[in-house]
């Protein structure tokens, strides 16, 4: 099993100096860094370090996620974002976890003995529900269906169709935003069947740069989404 590690990147610089270095290459077959066109010295340190880069066109992080699968490699990716939200150590266990034969293992911030220090209110109770519901619509009981810390076969974006841009365009065109595949591939591989599994990890706060995250214009598509796929697309 060979394993990419994914790394997208927009303004991050503290953190690629001072997160990546934690990384061991031992951990993975491949690393690649999706920088989505940061102005502030991240993709000048990334090529001053000697790390394999794509620099997205289009913005967003579905977009970045697209424009980088040409050029991974391998077998399995595993997602991970250098602002100090995930733990370079939970790696290893992530990648063990796969070799049991699973499509996704997700590193949850609310399963036992895991918590996240970068939620407030808002967006912690945003992604309970959201798990909740997407377990009561489509049929797995996640704990975090939302997090990027997570591995999957790379196989299943193209079973899941997750590239096709109709699964998204009319509500980031009715919200006027471009959200992540992260809550479609957990619905789509409940919908499937698919072997999942989630292992406890902490959410440390970011250690600098700013949340991208846009709370209620997301927060509506993956409800549009949620709801939607209900009634449509079947493998």
């Amino acid at each position: 099993m060979k394993v990419t590690l994914v790394v997208p990147t927009l303004n991050e610089v503290d953190g690629v100096r001072n997160i990546m270095p934690l990384i061991k290459p031992e951990w993975y077959d491949q690393l690649l860094f999706i920088d989505g066109q940061s102005t502030d010295g991240t993709l000048e340190l990334i090529k001053e370090r000697g790390y394999p880069y794509v620099v997205q066109k289009k913005k967003g992080m579905r977009h970045a996620y697209t424009e980088a699968l040409p050029f991974i490699k391998g077998d399995v990716i595993l997602t991970f974002s250098p602002d100090g939200n995930s733990i370079p150590e939970l790696i290893p266990e992530c990648i063990k976890k796969m070799k049991e034969g699973y499509d996704m293992v997700i590193i949850s911030r609310y399963a036992q003995g895991a918590k996240s220090d970068d939620d407030d209110f808002l967006t912690g109770i945003g992604n309970w529900c959201f798990s909740k519901l997407i377990g009561i619509c489509h049929g797995y009981p996640y704990k975090d269906a939302m997090v990027i810390y997570r591995a999957y076969r790379t196989q299943i974006i193209h079973d899941l169709d997750l590239t096709n841009d109709k699964h998204y365009q009319w509500e980031e065109k009715l919200f006027n935003t471009v959200v992540s595949w992260e809550p479609l591939l957990s619905i789509r591989a409940a919908k499937c069947k698919l072997k999942i599994a989630e292992i406890p990890g902490d959410e440390p706060a970011r250690i600098a740069g700013k949340r991208k995250l846009q709370v209620w214009k997301w927060g509506a598509v993956f409800l549009v989404q949620t709801i939607r796929e209900i009634f449509v697309w079947r493998k």
